[in-house]
């Protein structure tokens, strides 16, 4: 069996046996990884606390017919510890991996593994409020995807904005003249901090208001969810006080 060497996110574990435990990992270059991790639950194991959920690591495999095995693992971001310590980071964090495993494929994709990589690093990091990372990561995971929001012009025409009018199923904000009846509407500032959120402009994210952010954050979270179809389990869990879109003032 052919050995290979990279660097990866862990995004989740399984049980597997009394010691083993199977591990998806998203990669820097072989994209998505399933890998058993032998008798890592073993006190003993040399590697079992470097591959949890939100670690970064160096790890060597051998490719197997359907499932790789982990011979080699060392640290590269220790985040696991610092964002388990604290709820609201480790329920973003949930929700980042989750997402990220959700929107890659087999083939992966090096640029969502730097963001989620980023974000990781960002939120052990306590760089800012765990939410808004947590928002911010989940604008700019589903642009790579292809799925970029308008918060500006119309998503529908194009018609030079400011738009208020959102509608999560047409891509963003939309102009009065094809937004259909009852579309909530997001004032100036919350419709800013969305900007802000995708493009990494933190400075204007804190200086908007409690109410700004909140409401952005409805959207994000609706936003994410009609993308991905199924609605992201950990997403629940992650301390919202945002109002729904639909509350949006009209």
């Amino acid at each position: 069996m052919p050995l290979y060497r990279d660097e990866a996110v862990v995004l989740r574990t399984h049980k597997l046996g009394e010691a083993d435990r199977i591990v998806t990992m998203l990669s820097r270059q072989h994209g998505k990884i399933r890998a058993v991790a032998k008798g890592v639950r073993r006190t003993a194991s040399k590697f079992g606390s470097r591959l949890e959920p939100f670690m970064v690591v160096d790890v060597q495999l051998y490719e197997g017919r359907t499932l790789d095995i982990v011979t080699q693992a060392e640290s590269i971001g220790a985040y696991g510890a610092d964002i388990a310590s604290d709820y609201g980071s480790y329920t973003a964090a949930n929700a980042m991996v989750e997402t990220t495993d959700k929107i890659t494929d087999d083939s992966g994709s090096l640029q969502q593994y730097l963001l989620l990589v980023g974000g990781l690093r960002s939120l052990a990091r306590r760089e800012h409020a765990a939410g808004l990372i947590l928002d911010s990561f989940l604008l700019r995971s589903l642009s790579i995807a292809g799925w970029a929001p308008s918060f500006v012009d119309c998503a529908v025409t194009g018609a030079p904005g400011p738009h208020s009018a959102f509608v999560v199923q047409l891509g963003g904000v939309v102009a009065d003249a094809v937004a259909p009846p009852g579309s909530p509407r997001l004032d100036a500032g919350t419709l800013d901090v969305l900007a802000a959120l995708l493009a990494g402009d933190w400075a204007v994210v804190e200086e908007a208001t409690d109410r700004e952010r909140g409401q952005a954050s409805g959207v994000v979270a609706a936003y994410t969810q009609f993308h991905l179809e199924r609605g992201l389990r950990s997403l629940q869990h992650v301390d919202r006080t945002a109002p729904r879109v639909a509350e949006a003032r009209p």
